[in-house]
C-alpha cells in the first residue's frame, strides 16, 4: 500500500466518550474515566486495530464550571495526560500517544525535558499537542490569574516552540560514545548549548535527555483561528481541526499546507487530521438507533448549560419542543455559531433538538452509517484535499471503539487505504513524518 494512499486515524480519547451523555449509556463504566484498567484496555482495542495514535486533550480545569452546581456531566474529572501515556506505552508495542499541556503555565524546559523523557522510554512514539489555553477558568488556577490576548499568547506561543526545538536537539545523534575503555561517556564537540535569550524565555540548556529513536516527539496543533493557522504552518507536523463541511475543510486545508510551503516547508510533512463522531452500524437503521439512544439521555439541564458555555445564550426558559427563536450567538466562535444557528432555522429544529444536535458533539462532524458509507465519506475527504486523515471522536467506550476496529477499519483494509499490520515502530513512522535532522547539523 502506498503511504500516498493510506489514510491516517487517531483515536481522540477523552473519559468515556465524546458524546456528553457518554457516561450515562448503560454499557460504559461510570467510573472508567479514572479507571487505569479502563485506559489499558481501550489503548490496546485501538492498537489491536493498528490505528496510528491515542489523543488525549487536556483542561486544566473542569470543562463546564455550571457544573459544579449542576452535577450532571463527567467532565469534572480529568487525569494528568502525561502520566496516563506512560503507563500506556508499557502495555502496547505500537500505537503511538499524544498528550495536550499548555504553554501557558510551563517553562520549556519542562516540556523539552518531560515529553524527551516519554519519548525514550517508549521507543520514540510520543507526541506534543501544543496548546496556549485561553480559558479563563485555567488561569483562575495559577497565579496570571487572567488569559493574555490571542496576538501575545501565540508570540509567546511561537518562542517557547523554538525553545523547546533547541532544547531536543542538544545532543547529536553520535555524542553519546559510552567508551568504557577510552573512559569517554559523550563526544564534548557533539553538544550543543542552547544559551537562548529571548523575548519571553531565557534557558541555558543543554538538556539532559538524549534524542530517541525518532529524533523528536511528533509536535501536534489544534486551533483554527488565523493565529492558530499561522502557528500551525510554522510548526505543526500534526493539524487537529474540526470542520464538518467539505468546502470548509478544503480551504482550511490549503491555507495551512499554502502557508507551510511559503516558509519553505513541505507540505506533505503536516498532516491535516479532522475531529469526527462516528456511530457505526452493520446497518443505516442500527446506526441511528446508536445515535439516538444517547441523544436521549442528554438532559435539558445539561443541554441548557453547554449551549450557555459555548453560544452565550440562555435557552433554559425557553419551551423544549416548540421551535427555536431567533437569536444570535454572542460569545467565543462567532462564524462557527451563526453556522449552527441558521442550520437550525433552516431544518425548523425545536429547542430541544437544537441543544441535541449541538451538545452531543460540541458541533465537530458527525456521520452515522454502516462502515461502507463512513468509509466513502473518508475517502472522498482524502482524495479531494481535505483531510490527510481522521482524529475519531468516538461517542462512547468501549464500545464506540470496538466499532471503529471491528466494522471500520476492516472496511476500509479492504480498500487498501488502512494498514493491516503495522510496517514501523515510531509514531512518526506510522504518520509518513521524516526525522528532523538537527538545527545545529552541518
Amino acid at each position: 500500500m502506498s503511504s500516498d494512499n493510506e489514510i491516517k486515524l487517531g483515536f481522540f480519547s477523552q473519559d468515556v466518550g465524546h458524546h456528553v451523555a457518554a457516561w450515562r449509556h448503560p454499557d460504559v463504566p461510570a467510573d472508567g474515566g479514572m479507571s487505569l484498567d479502563f485506559h489499558r484496555n481501550i489503548a490496546r482495542t485501538a492498537e489491536r486495530g493498528k490505528l496510528d495514535m491515542v489523543f488525549f486533550g487536556d483542561q486544566m480545569a473542569p470543562m463546564y464550571p455550571e457544573d459544579e452546581q449542576l452535577g450532571g456531566t463527567s467532565r469534572m474529572l480529568r487525569l494528568e495526560p502525561t502520566a496516563l501515556i506512560s503507563a500506556l506505552a508499557a502495555v502496547t508495542t505500537h500505537i503511538g500517544f499524544v498528550a495536550t499541556v499548555s504553554m501557558a503555565y510551563f517553562e520549556p524546559f519542562h516540556i523539552a525535558r518531560k515529553f524527551a523523557t516519554l519519548d525514550r522510554m517508549n521507543g520514540g512514539r510520543t507526541g506534543w499537542n501544543m496548546v496556549t489555553s485561553f480559558e479563563s477558568r485555567e488561569a483562575l488556577n495559577f497565579n496570571v490569574g487572567v488569559v493574555s490576548p490571542p496576538e501575545l499568547r501565540y508570540r509567546r506561543a511561537h518562542e517557547f516552540a523554538e525553545v523547546v526545538k533547541k532544547l531536543w536537539d542538544s545532543w547529536d545523534d553520535n555524542a553519546l560514545l559510552r567508551d568504557k575503555e577510552s573512559a569517554r561517556f559523550f563526544d564534548p564537540a557533539r553538544l550543543r548549548v542552547p544559551e537562548h535569550k529571548g523575548e519571553f524565555y531565557s534557558s541555558r540548556g543543554p538538556l539532559n535527555v538524549e534524542r530517541s529513536v525518532q529524533g523528536q516527539p511528533v509536535l501536534v496543533q489544534a486551533g483554527s483561528s488565523p493565529e492558530g493557522i499561522e502557528f500551525a504552518a510554522h510548526h505543526a507536523e500534526v493539524v487537529f481541526t474540526a470542520q464538518s463541511d467539505l468546502g470548509d475543510a478544503q480551504a482550511f486545508y490549503g491555507k495551512v499546507k499554502g502557508i507551510a510551503a511559503s516558509q519553505g516547508r513541505d507540505p506533505d510533512h503536516i498532516k491535516i487530521m479532522p475531529g469526527v463522531m462516528c456511530f457505526i452500524g452493520q446497518t443505516r437503521e442500527q446506526a441511528h438507533e446508536k445515535y439516538a439512544r444517547l441523544q436521549a439521555l442528554i438532559t435539558p439541564q445539561v443541554g441548557w448549560m453547554v449551549v450557555k458555555q459555548h453560544l452565550g445564550v440562555d435557552i433554559s426558559a425557553l419551551p423544549l419542543d416548540e421551535p427555536l427563536p431567533n437569536f444570535t450567538a454572542s460569545t467565543g466562535q462567532l462564524s462557527r455559531q451563526q453556522l449552527l444557528i441558521d442550520a437550525a432555522r433552516r431544518d425548523r429544529l425545536t429547542v430541544r433538538q437544537f441543544y441535541q444536535r449541538y451538545v452531543g458533539s460540541r458541533g465537530h462532524h458527525v456521520v452515522i452509517g454502516t462502515p461502507s458509507d463512513i468509509a466513502d465519506i473518508f475517502e472522498s475527504w482524502v482524495d479531494e484535499c481535505a483531510a490527510d486523515g481522521f482524529n475519531l471522536m468516538v461517542p462512547w467506550s468501549p464500545g464506540g471503539l470496538d466499532d471503529v476496529v471491528d466494522l471500520l477499519v476492516p472496511e476500509l483494509q479492504r480498500r487498501q487505504r488502512f494498514r493491516r499490520e503495522y510496517t514501523g515502530t515510531t509514531l512518526r513512522e506510522h504518520l509518513g513524518l521524516p526525522v528532523p535532522k538537527s538545527q545545529y547539523a552541518p
